[in-house]
């Protein structure tokens, strides 16, 4: 580059279908191909696959990291919106309680 003005090319992200990437993970933990292995052959990171089978032994319930589930980041995912929704109308009660307590005053 040149000059700071000019901007770097966005690097989109790659998507996978629910498909290909369970036959990835079944490549790694039933055809015990290994993660660098079947990465190199489908032509992905690394990283990306070790991710997926890391997931894949959450949900069988067999993960060594403690990995969440599925189902367990989609409740945390829930709980926290929940949980942000549930303050906002607390803040939004104790503003309106100040309020008519200033106007019975």
């Amino acid at each position: 580059m040149e000059n700071g003005n000019q901007q770097k090319a966005v690097r989109r992200r790659r998507q996978f279908a629910d498909e290909y990437k369970a036959g990835a993970v079944r490549l790694v933990l039933v055809e015990g191909k290994s993660i660098t292995g079947a990465a190199k052959d489908l032509g992905l990171a690394v990283s990306v696959l070790s991710r997926w089978v890391e997931q894949a032994r959450a949900n069988q319930g067999t993960s060594q990291r403690g990995t969440l589930t599925t189902e367990e980041k989609e409740e945390l995912t829930r709980l926290r919106k929940e949980n942000r929704e549930l303050r906002l109308e607390r803040e939004i009660l104790k503003k309106a309680a100040a309020f008519f307590a200033k106007e019975n005053a």
